[in-house]
């Protein structure tokens, strides 16, 4: 069983990157798909990305896309979400889930079940 934990969140100036990782233990993240999500204060969760088993698969947001960049990491077992550009709305705590995976699918809609969270990073973007 598949453990994962976020770490990487920080202060951050507007216009500034942060990277992200979600590091897994227990078993290969490579036999997993990893999304990302994020929960602003008062708001919603909100899906941003997903990196499926196989590397062919990465999707975004429209709102992140351009900024942000997922990709993995087999031999440091992690996933990683690159951000770029950060802005005062990027403001919130960062969650990576994992599921096993089936080929290049994966999903984000923040309904979406994943059956492995991590306990979440804050990143805080300052103007």
């Amino acid at each position: 069983q598949v453990q994962v934990a976020e770490s990487g969140g920080d202060w951050a100036q507007t216009g500034s990157s942060l990277r992200l990782s979600c590091a897994a233990s227990g078993s290969a993240l490579q036999h997993y798909a990893v999304a990302w999500y994020r929960q602003a204060p008062g708001k919603e969760r909100e899906g941003l990305s997903c990196i499926s088993m196989s590397d062919g698969g990465t999707y975004y947001a429209d709102f992140v896309k351009g900024r942000f960049t997922v990709s993995r990491d087999n031999a440091e077992n992690t996933v990683y979400l690159q951000m770029n550009n950060l802005q005062p709305e990027d403001t919130g705590v960062y969650t990576c889930a994992a599921e096993i995976g089936t080929g290049y699918v994966c999903y984000f809609d923040a309904g979406y079940r994943y059956d492995h969270w991590g306990q979440g990073t804050q990143v805080t973007v300052s103007s």
